[in-house]
């Protein structure tokens, strides 16, 4: 278009003296035109320009862009090559994050989701720090219930916590605070039920993600350090050194979670002393809507680290068909943990 708005000089009349040379001088801009043009469209090899533009995001089952959100180093998610084989009857959502590779070890039905029996007490606990710094201390009172909770999974010590801090609100809280994609407070119409809060394989790795990357070092430091000292008995007489601790060779830490078997266990185990405020009454069940969690069957979990520096965060949730007795269950899930990809020279033998 600028062409047409400028003035051209008049050109010199042609003579028979000047046609050649004028013919001379067109076929040479013609062709220095046409290198210019070739040069152009040769100058990046073929692909070059695909190869520039970023990758788009893999879609992976536990969802990378929240992971990203609590950890740098789980984004971009590798592919995943391991699966591993699950009993018949059982249903397991199986994650394994490698922290020092920033890889993704296995994910396996990793936003399936579980009733949370008693993993759901690491969110009351990072809940309950959450508006306490910049020191975090934990007052004489509260240190007890807190202990307990984590290392004996204390079930009184955590009624209490969750009553006192806002029952289903801790939940929503937390969901938000750590773009949990899976997890959701149990039903409305039984708010003290913190055991019926959803929760999925790989929610939890994201909790653990939070906790050990993200969460002030004093917080970081109390969380873990009692999930490094879980004891072999839950307060409530139920053996909890399935899954994690009867696998791995020390150091590990782990957070488990165990409901439907009833209140007292065909072998007792002797446990530490319980905290002690009321229990709740019976939970009645409500209609599920799809993938939400199973209230009839028995569920077992088995979540936590293991290796030096908390290498791998390792989160196995499972229900079991309804009747399944503990015993069964625990020698279930402790053998579906032993065939984890994981280095053997970290197994027990």
């Amino acid at each position: 278009m600028l062409s047409t708005l400028v003035t051209q000089p008049a050109a010199p009349p042609t003579t028979a003296s000047t046609l050649p040379l004028a013919r001379c001088v067109l076929s040479a801009v013609v062709a220095g035109i046409a290198l210019l043009i070739l040069a152009g469209c040769g100058s990046e090899e073929p692909g070059a320009a695909q190869a520039a533009r970023p990758a788009p995001s893999g879609s992976g089952a536990v969802g990378t862009a929240g992971l990203s959100a609590t950890s740098a180093a789980a984004s971009p998610s590798p592919s995943v090559a391991a699966t591993v084989p699950v009993p018949a009857g059982v249903t397991a959502g199986i994650v394994i994050f490698d922290r020092q590779q920033g890889a993704f070890v296995v994910q396996q039905k990793a936003s399936w989701r579980f009733r949370s029996a008693s993993l759901v007490k690491l969110l009351i606990a990072l809940d309950y720090f959450w508006d306490k710094g910049p020191s975090y201390t934990v007052p004489a009172a509260d240190k007890p219930k807190l202990d307990v909770m984590l290392r004996s999974s204390d079930d009184s010590a955590a009624t209490g916590l969750w009553k006192a801090n806002g029952q289903r609100e801790i939940v929503t809280r937390m969901v938000q605070r750590l773009g949990l994609q899976d997890t959701a407070p149990p039903p409305a119409s039984q708010p003290g039920y913190w055991g019926y809060t959803a929760v999925s394989a790989g929610d939890l790795v994201r909790v653990y993600q939070f906790i050990l990357d993200k969460a002030p070092a004093p917080v970081r430091d109390y969380v873990m350090g009692n999930l490094h000292a879980s004891t072999k008995c839950g307060t409530d007489q139920y053996d909890q050194s399935f899954g994690i601790p009867s696998t791995f060779r020390k150091p590990w830490s782990a957070k488990q979670g165990w409901s439907g078997f009833g209140d007292n266990p065909a072998t007792p185990c002797a446990a530490p002393a319980a905290y002690q405020p009321p229990a709740p009454g019976q939970f009645v069940g409500v209609a599920a809507p799809p993938n939400a969690p199973d209230m009839s069957g028995e569920v077992l979990h088995t979540t936590g680290t293991v290796g030096d520096g908390d290498r791998y965060i390792v989160a196995v949730l499972s229900v079991h068909p309804n009747g399944t007795q503990f015993a069964k269950a625990a020698t279930t899930l402790t053998k579906l943990t032993q065939s984890l990809p994981l280095p053997a020279a970290m197994k027990n033998s």
